[in-house]
Order: C-alpha cells, then sequence, then structure tokens
C-alpha cells in the first residue's frame, strides 16, 4: 500500500493589477511555491493589468505538505524583479474541497513576518519532584530557514521565552541549518498561562533584527508527561491586526488536492480483468455493455479526468484502439447527424483527445515545431481582417509611404500562405513518424464512419471524422497556445499570438474541408481560399496513406533500445579539492537522461561519454544560491566505483529547468534502493560545510531529502496501480447512479434482473460484476487504513498541544 498525493494547479488569470513600470503597465508572472520551495514559474505577459496565462501544472508530492503560494511578480530587464503580491492557499483548505478550489482571489501584501519557512529539532522535558519542577527545552537544530541577508543566507539565533522570562541562544553566521545544542531551563509553574514560545531570529548588526518563525506549545495539563522530542515547523507571526489592501488587483485559480492509497496491483487485477474483458469483447448489438453505462454516468464536469485514466489504462494493456473503437460505435449509434459528430464533448470524444495527447506528443512536437519556430523567430505583421489592420508607414529612410489596406492584406496572405504550405507539406511527410497506435485508431474510426455514413450519400465525412481529433482538437489549440503544448518556453507577444491564430483557423479549415462554409462565415479568410483549397486535397490524401496501415505495423514496430527521458543544455561543475567555488568555473556540455545513464557530450551530435550509472544515484537535490553566487544549482548525489559518495554540481538557466530535471533524475530512481534520507544543501568548502558548518564531510546531512516532489510530463511512464485506482474511485463514487441506470437499462430492454442476479457467471453481465468487484476494493482500502494505522496516531505529539 502507497499513499499519493498530487497538486493539479492552474494559473488562468490576473487582472486589476498594479502598474510598476514607467509607462503605466507591468509584465506580470508568477511563481508557485509549495511550502515556500519554488516549484514553477509561468511565462511572463508583457505590457499588461490583466495577464492571461492558462497555464496548467500537476506536481505529486508527499502527503505532509502544509501550503501552496502564488506570487505575482512584474518582470525588470534592469533591476530586481518587483513582488505585486501573493495568495496562499493552504492544505486544510484544499482538503475541503475535493473536487477543486476555484475563483478568484485577491492578492495580498508581503508581510515579512509572515514570509517563514522550515523546521526547528526540539527536545521539551518536565524534571523534578513536585516541589520544585524545572520546564527544560533543548534547541538542537533547524534546516531550511528562511533567507534574510544579501550573501543568501542569515545568522540565526533563538528566543525562548515563558512564564514572564526570556533566553537568548549564541548566534551561528551565516547559515539556514545552524545548529545550537543549547539548552534552556525555567522553573514550571503549573498556574502560570503564558505559553512555552520558541522563537527564531535572524540577527543584524546595524538594522532590526529579522523574525524567522515560532513554535508555541500549551504546557498546562501536559505535567504528566516527562520528554518529547521532534521536528516542529516554523510558524509565522499572526498576532499583528490584517489590513485590507484592496489595491492588488486578484488572480484565478484552479486548485485540487488528490490523496490516494494506492494498494498493491493483485487488488486491482479484478476490475482491470472485468474492463478488459469488456473491451475485447466488442461493440454487440443488443447487449448491455458496461462501457455504455459509464458513458452514460460520466458527467461533464469530470469526463476529461476519467477519459484520460480509461486511456491510459487500456494504454498499458494493449487495448487502446479496441477501447476508442468501442466509444465510436456507442458514438455513432447516438448520431443521426454527420455535422453533429464528434463536436461534442463527449467520453468519445475526450477520450480520443486525451489518447492523441498521451500518444501522439512527440509526433505533434515534429510536425509542427519547424512551423511554430519559424513564425516566431520571424515575427511578421499579419492581417487579414479589414477592421483589425494596421496601417504603417514603409521604407527606408527619406523614402517613406503609407502602406494601403490591401497591401497590407496581400502581404499577410503570402505569409500566411508560406507557413500553411509549410506545414502541410510537413504533415504530408509524417505518414512514417506518426505512432503506429495512432494510425491504427484512425484506420479503425475512419471504417466505422465509412460504414454509418456511406460515402454516396454523404461526402467527405469519413475524413472529417479524422480531421475533427487531429486538426481541430490537436494540432489547431498546439498553434494557438504552443506554450501550453510545450512547443515554445514563452508566451507569444500580441503579434505573433494572432498570427498564430490565422494560422489555427487556416488549420481548422482545413480540417472542415468545406472552404464555402468557412468562406460564408468569415468572408475576410477569402484570399486564403486557394491555398486551404489545395490544402483539403492534400490532406485528403495524407489521411489515406495514415490509414493504410496492416496489423503485423502495429505490433512490430520497432522500438528504441534506450529510451531518452530528457536532454539540453547544463552547465557543470565537479567539485575537487579546497579551493573556491566559482559559478565562472561551470562549463557548458549538452547532457542526455536515459533509462540507464546521465551522458553528457560538447555539441547535440558529439559521441556521448557515460557519466553516471542510473542505479549509482543515491539522490538529486537543490543547492544553496549562496554556494555558488548562483541560482538554480542541483546537485547529483552518487556511488563512485569504490563506493564512495561523489556530488556533481549542475547549473539550469531557470527554475522551470531546475525542478524539470530534479524531477526527471528522482522518476528514473525510483526503484533504486540505497536513496538518502538526507543531503547537504551547501557545499564543502575549506574544511567544512556552507550550510550547517559541520566539519565532518561524509557525515549525515542537515536537511531531508525530496524525492517524492515530482512534475507530471506528457511522455511520463504509465502507472497501472495509479491509473485502476482512479477509475475505481470514480466509479465508487458514481456507484448508485450506475445501479439506478443499469436498472432503468434493464427494464427497457425487458430484461429478467433477477435472472441477472441469479449467482449463474454465465448470466451475470458486466455491470452486475462490477457492483460486486467495486465493493470488494473498498473492502480491501477499509481493511488497509485499519492496519496501517491513522496519520494523526502516528505523528501525534503526546506531550504538546501545538498552538496553530
Amino acid at each position: 500500500m502507497a499513499k499519493r498525493s498530487s497538486l493539479f494547479i492552474r494559473v488562468v488569470e490576473g487582472k486589476h493589477l498594479p502598474a510598476k513600470d514607467i509607462t503605466g503597465s507591468s509584465d506580470p508572472y508568477c511563481i508557485v511555491k509549495i511550502d515556500n520551495e519554488a516549484i514553477i514559474r509561468t511565462a511572463t505577459v508583457w505590457k499588461t493589468l490583466s495577464p492571461f496565462w492558462g497555464e496548467e501544472y500537476e506536481v505529486h508530492l508527499p502527503p505532509t505538505f502544509h501550503s501552496v503560494s502564488f506570487y505575482v511578480m512584474d518582470e525588470d530587464a534592469l533591476s530586481r524583479d518587483d513582488v505585486i503580491g501573493k495568495v496562499c492557499v493552504t492544505r486544510d483548505v484544499l482538503t475541503a474541497h475535493p473536487k477543486g478550489y476555484s475563483g478568484w482571489l485577491n492578492l495580498t501584501e508581503i508581510d515579512p513576518d509572515e514570509e517563514v519557512q522550515g523546521e526547528i529539532h526540539l527536545q521539551i522535558e518536565i524534571l523534578g519532584s513536585d516541589a520544585a519542577r524545572k520546564l527544560r527545552c533543548s534547541v538542537f537544530e533547524a534546516r531550511d530557514l528562511a533567507r534574510k541577508d544579501r550573501n543568501g543566507a542569515s545568522d540565526p539565533f533563538v528566543r525562548v521565552r515563558y512564564n514572564s522570562k526570556t533566553q537568548e541562544s549564541s548566534v551561528v553566521k551565516k547559515s539556514c541549518y545552524p545548529r545550537w545544542n543549547e539548552t534552556f531551563e525555567f522553573d514550571l509553574d503549573e498556574s502560570a498561562t503564558e505559553k512555552l514560545c520558541i522563537e527564531v531570529w535572524d540577527w543584524d548588526l546595524v538594522s532590526r533584527n529579522d523574525f524567522l518563525g515560532k513554535v508555541v506549545f500549551n504546557i498546562q495539563g501536559s505535567q504528566t508527561i516527562q520528554q518529547e522530542e521532534g521536528w516542529f515547523r516554523l510558524r509565522p507571526d499572526k498576532s499583528k491586526p490584517r489590513v485590507d489592501e484592496g489595491n492588488l488587483g486578484s488572480l484565478q485559480l484552479q486548485v485540487r488536492l488528490r490523496d490516494e492509497t494506492v494498494l498493491p496491483g493483485s487488488y486491482y487485477q479484478p476490475l482491470v480483468q472485468l474492463l478488459c474483458q469488456e473491451v475485447k469483447a466488442g461493440p454487440k448489438d443488443g447487449k448491455l455493455r458496461l462501457i455504455t453505462l459509464i458513458d452514460e454516468t460520466t458527467t461533464a464536469e469530470c469526463r476529461q479526468e476519467v477519459a484520460i485514466n480509461l486511456v491510459k489504462l487500456f494504454l498499458g494493456q494493449g487495448l487502446a484502439k479496441e477501447f476508442l473503437d468501442l466509444l465510436f460505435k456507442l458514438e455513432l449509434d447516438k448520431t443521426d447527424e454527420p455535422n453533429t459528430l464528434f463536436r461534442s464533448n463527449s467520453l468519445a470524444s475526450k477520450s480520443m483527445e486525451s489518447f492523441l495527447k498521451v500518444a501522439g506528443m512527440q509526433y505533434l512536437h515534429s510536425v509542427l515545431g519547424p512551423t511554430v519556430n519559424r513564425v516566431f523567430d520571424e515575427k511578421k505583421y499579419i492581417e487579414l481582417d479589414p477592421s483589425k489592420v494596421e496601417i504603417k508607414e514603409v521604407g527606408c529612410s527619406g523614402l517613406h509611404r503609407i502602406q494601403t489596406e490591401s497591401e497590407v492584406i496581400q502581404q499577410s496572405t503570402q505569409h500566411l500562405q508560406s507557413y500553411l504550405t509549410d506545414l502541410l507539406i510537413t504533415i504530408a511527410k509524417s505518414v512514417r513518424t506518426c505512432p503506429a497506435t495512432i494510425r491504427a485508431t484512425f484506420r479503425q474510426l475512419f471504417k466505422r464512419v465509412e460504414e454509418h455514413f456511406p460515402e454516396n450519400k454523404h461526402k467527405n465525412v469519413k475524413f472529417v471524422a479524422v480531421t475533427s481529433f487531429l486538426c481541430l482538437r490537436f494540432f489547431s489549440p498546439a498553434i494557438m497556445s504552443p506554450k501550453l503544448f510545450h512547443l515554445r518556453e514563452k508566451h507569444a507577444d500580441a503579434r505573433t499570438s494572432r498570427t498564430l491564430l490565422l494560422l489555427a483557423k487556416a488549420i481548422q479549415t482545413v480540417g472542415n474541408m468545406d472552404a464555402a462554409a468557412s468562406r460564408a462565415k468569415e468572408g475576410w479568410m477569402a484570399p486564403l481560399q486557394p491555398t486551404i483549397q489545395q490544402s483539403i486535397s492534400q490532406m485528403k490524401e495524407f489521411i489515406t496513406k495514415l490509414i493504410d496501415i496492416e496489423e503485423k505495423e502495429e505490433v512490430d514496430q520497432p522500438k528504441a533500445q534506450t529510451l531518452v527521458v530528457k536532454e539540453g543544455p547544463l552547465f557543470i561543475h565537479k567539485s575537487k579539492g579546497k579551493g573556491p567555488l566559482l559559478s565562472s568555473s561551470f562549463k557548458k556540455l549538452y547532457f542526455s537522461l536515459t533509462s540507464e545513464a546521465l551522458s553528457f557530450a560538447k555539441t547535440p551530435n558529439s559521441k556521448k561519454s557515460s557519466f553516471i550509472t542510473l542505479s549509482n544515484i543515491r539522490a538529486a537535490e537543490k543547492v544553496e544560491e549562496k554556494s555558488f553566487g548562483s541560482s538554480h544549482v542541483m546537485q547529483i548525489i552518487y556511488a563512485d566505483e569504490a563506493g564512495q559518495l561523489e556530488m556533481a554540481y549542475l547549473q539550469c538557466k531557470c527554475v522551470n529547468e531546475l525542478n524539470q530535471w530534479l524531477s526527471a533524475l528522482r522518476k528514473v530512481c525510483v526503484n533504486n534502493a540505497e536513496m538518502l534520507g538526507s543531503y547537504h544543501p551547501g557545499v564543502f568548502k575549506g574544511d567544512k560545510w556552507s550550510c550547517c558548518h559541520q566539519k565532518d564531510k561524509t557525515g549525515l546531512g542537515c536537511d531531508k531529502t525530496r524525492h517524492g516532489v515530482t512534475l507530471q510530463e506528457w511522455n511520463d511512464p504509465l502507472d497501472p496501480d495509479l491509473e485502476s485506482q482512479l477509475i475505481f474511485r470514480h466509479l465508487f463514487g458514481v456507484r448508485d447512479l450506475m445501479r439506478e441506470k443499469y436498472l432503468e437499462m434493464l427494464t427497457e430492454k425487458n430484461e429478467n434482473v433477477l435472472l441477472r442476479q441469479s449467482g449463474d457467471p454465465e448470466n451475470v453481465d458486466g455491470p452486475t460484476r462490477l457492483f460486486q468487484v467495486l465493493q470488494d476494493l473498498e473492502d480491501a482500502h477499509h481493511a488497509a487504513v485499519f492496519s496501517s494505522g491513522t496519520l494523526a496516531d502516528r505523528d501525534r505529539n503526546c506531550l504538546l498541544e501545538l498552538q496553530t
């Protein structure tokens, strides 16, 4: 049994943000932090006070996290970026909204006394006899404290207060991982109402000390226990009244926390086998199908999530084509009008859309990448709509003239024709690079539609069925929003965005295969019609070749010997000797992470040298900024041939790249048996670690490792147990609705309900067996939770009541 938590985050948009630039505007972006650790940075939206991002992320993380914070920043090229405001959503709030928290939240001002982080290691004891009892507080160490000084560290000390008396520890200079090992004693006063308060402060010589966090305990009523020790999370100072800013704007967010208890795979086999049997049986007229029941009871609210979970499960079972074919048949049976076929967000449409994203993202990148990059690089001004044409001056110095509207449209048409032609040529050449499973699925779709809507009565419907997914739901959205499909790292500016939108409209028109209807709807697209008409013929020819695939091709596709998980340029520095570690000592190389090793080369095409074997990796973690004077540095801790631990330091260009590399490394090492539980976030310089000042180079680390924090990517390997659990959770949630629908369907078919519940396996259909399987799985979950105990029992502090 494994507990897994994931956080779905969608940063939608902002509004009414304050202007931070002299132009009266801002260049906003968001930093997303989980427990004060930056995980995500959105792209910058330039020159706007109402930015739209629309960026989605899913983070897998330990179930012990406390909050997720969104910082809205204003990017500045010449100075430090300005903080506009923040929004914080706690784990308690997310738990109270199991379907997700969605809406607008006002930005609040940053309060330094609330920007705290880290944990402190304490031991509380009550000593002595009844006549003279003492309260002893031992302060050992702290980790991951906030960085308050310019050197990227703090100078922390501890202040302990109880019963109107205060004691302070020594100051540990330049460390966010201080070790004090000091003890403080107070006379225990049973009548005292004051709580024990341990505060951590950053000492400053000139200015006021900075607050780093506190832990407060209620000692009253806990004198019967003699000792308790543990790590405690530092809390902010909430004593000050909150001032309503009201003028920092707001942020629209969607955040959903999902905690799952995943049982061993054997528990899910009955459910998986039942679903697979239903799919293998194929569409049979007159028989009540389990997939039909799932389709009928899946609401629009959760259809996207259910679709992708089912697609991933059947991909893992090698039955994705059969599953989608069953949905195609169900959809066709309900459709009489070809113009509405697959146009709604049905389970069939959502499943096919999810299938293309899971199985075809690499193909999408190879097809669209060159044209999209060309549009970004050329930055042409393109506009066909006369109502939106901007007249501008053209020509060299001294020979300026005003460009006419017709000239702008003519020039724009030529550019768009060039882009569309290039893209169609690339698509036409991509038949063999399209994954075999996608080709086979389109072949089956083509045949089903042709049977239902014969060509002699319904022209082009079988082609439009394919393009309704390939062009309208796959290519066009990626062209309009390349950032969201990982085709580009940044959002397009206004000019490029308009060009991409026009190109996407052209592809949609080609996919609809009805140039006349498009011309009637948006007459200003008329100059592009000759190219679109020619493109429709090319698209039909492409689809004919695409679906021309034999069954042998589906199963005999050559498989790569080594899977490339991630690759790209990084800067490397390997720590040796006692000399200073400077950012200038980093060397740029091209790294490749495969399913076997991390390798590097001078260029992408040069011969690679094996660097670290994956089985030898013990941790992949972030490095403190002060260690090298540079941001976005990670360390890989690995065992050399002699079994000694070595560190390799790699620098990334941004926080997103850093977290993507860390995530990829952690995923490929998930089965390594000897992963470390602690590490040093600093470097060993001179004779001590820069983080905690320990002098033992091989001693235990001062911070905990974060193997469980990973980002979901489109190329992640399938996780059959998790997908089975998610499907079970959905089906169990709609079990009563499914049972009602099932009885209703049986009544409509005039079938004998008692016969299906008689216990004879030959007469028990899919839905009846499903209800029993779901109940068995629910019983297994209850038994697993009962045997493992509750989280509160495991994590309780029996001596003290921690004040939150």
